[in-house]
């Protein structure tokens, strides 16, 4: 995997002080996407080892509540499983912090696939849906189109049905 920035303290993304990872490479291709550049696999950083222990040092700390997965594309990171560990790792060494993760992938679509599945498993909440330019709205809370949802991961899991947050 690669990536292109981690921010050590955030605070746009997701509710309270956390750690932002914003990883490389997209296919979905939205009109005027924000973050261009990532839609290339191959830009940024390789994720190593050391790259892996300085985000969980970033994000352990007390003043972090939770951790934000952004791109490019989340759930297109599955040609290794260096994301899935990393969301794995931190659910078992924080769980009382919370992970949300943004994806341009519909929910009901992405948990048809396996690898997928198994990140999204990790995840407390999910953003998703494509943005989409003629949809956009400013005053909506952590994402940018109408068509977007907040979803409740885990909830929606155990309920059978998308369950969405409130924001």
């Amino acid at each position: 995997m690669k990536y292109s920035t981690i921010r050590r303290y955030d605070v746009t993304n997701g509710p309270g002080v956390r750690t932002t990872l914003f990883v490389s490479g997209c296919t979905h291709n939205c009109k005027e996407c924000f973050n261009l550049e990532l839609q290339d696999f191959n830009h940024g950083k390789d994720w190593t080892e050391k790259t892996h222990k300085e985000f969980m040092s970033y994000a352990s700390k007390n003043e972090v509540k939770g951790i934000s997965i952004l791109g490019g594309e989340p759930l297109q990171q599955i040609m290794d499983d260096s994301l899935l560990n990393l969301l794995k790792e931190f659910k078992c060494e924080m769980p009382e912090k919370s992970i949300w993760l943004w994806t341009g992938d519909i929910f009901e679509e992405a948990i048809k696939n396996p690898k997928k599945l198994d990140i999204i498993k990790c995840c407390d909440i999910i953003v998703d849906g494509p943005f989409i330019l003629e949809k956009k709205n400013l005053k909506l809370k952590y994402r940018g189109s109408e068509n977007q949802r907040v979803i409740d991961v885990q909830k929606t899991l155990n309920e059978g049905n998308t369950v969405l947050l409130e924001v």
